[in-house]
């Protein structure tokens, strides 16, 4: 009550030496525009408990102003719009029945997908469809190690980086963990070489001539000493191995049987629906009339 009793006084103060209006049920009118009006009750909320009187009157005449210059826009675009843009029923109704649709769908999807995707049924999907998942970089399987350890530290690491045997990676990591500025011991992901070379300082002009002559590199740069060893490589635009692409063709089955469930669920509502006479058409359409 209190706070009504501030809004009255504020729309006093703001009202004074104008005209103001009021609807049938006798609620003040505070401001028109083109027709359209704000009550006063459109102001409840709008000044919170314990706000000073000064604050209060800005935060009336703001919320007023902020009205009239939307009014003002809403008329502007109703009077520029053809009538296909005004024709919003239309459009919420069109948006209704897609979000309607679309609930139903996932809620069809979520109880009776099989999500489950076995490995046989994405070795079958890879092998054929590979032609679909040719790499776009060149790829590589690498460790490396960047340190500025002393002679013997790095020539220890050296050892064991230049070694083809990957259970010395063990002890490359036990090392690697006191002596490494940073390194990378995963050889069994897969990593971009221009990814590689972002971290390496190493000018690579022709990848394949490369990788093929070069199994461990070792050079200093920049106060540090680098070492890489490559485990393996796949060229761009040769064909990416199953485990980089393992997920996503997952998510493609999955996709398919999304798409498989649903038109199904499409077709067997409609044909029940055309079973039991449940529409008519009375255009003539070549497809149900030659049914």
């Amino acid at each position: 009550m209190r706070r009504l009793g501030v809004i009255g006084i504020l729309l006093m103060l703001l009202l004074a030496g104008c005209d103001y209006f009021q609807k049938s049920s006798k609620e003040v009118v505070v401001a028109e525009c083109y027709g359209k009006y704000l009550y006063e009750s459109d102001l409840n909320g709008i000044v919170p408990e314990g706000t000073p009187i000064l604050d209060s009157i800005q935060r009336v005449s703001n919320f007023i102003d902020s009205w009239v210059r939307r009014q003002v826009l809403l008329h502007q675009a109703e009077n520029n719009l053809d009538k296909n843009a005004l024709d919003l029923d239309k459009q919420m109704e069109e948006y209704r029945n897609s979000l309607v649709v679309y609930a139903y769908e996932s809620q069809l999807i979520n109880q009776k997908l099989d999500t489950l995707v076995s490995e046989d049924e994405i070795a079958d999907y890879y092998e054929q469809n590979k032609e679909d998942f040719q790499l776009r970089n060149t790829m590589v399987r690498v460790a490396y190690v960047i340190t500025q350890g002393d002679s013997k530290q790095i020539a220890d690491l050296k050892k064991l980086m230049s070694n083809p045997d990957t259970l010395m990676l063990q002890n490359i990591d036990i090392q690697a963990t006191y002596y490494a500025a940073k390194s990378y011991l995963d050889v069994d992901q897969w990593m971009r070489l221009d990814e590689l070379t972002n971290i390496i300082p190493i000018e690579i002009f022709n990848a394949e001539s490369f990788l093929k002559k070069n199994k461990f590199v070792c050079f200093e740069a920049n106060d540090y000493t680098y070492m890489v060893r490559f485990v393996d490589y796949l060229l761009e635009e040769s064909t990416s191995p199953l485990e980089m692409v393992r997920d996503n063709i997952k998510s493609v089955i999955l996709a398919q049987r999304k798409q498989a469930l649903i038109e199904k669920m499409q077709t067997s509502i409609y044909e029940k629906a055309k079973k039991e006479h449940a529409f008519e058409v009375y255009v003539g359409s070549p497809t149900l009339n030659a049914e």
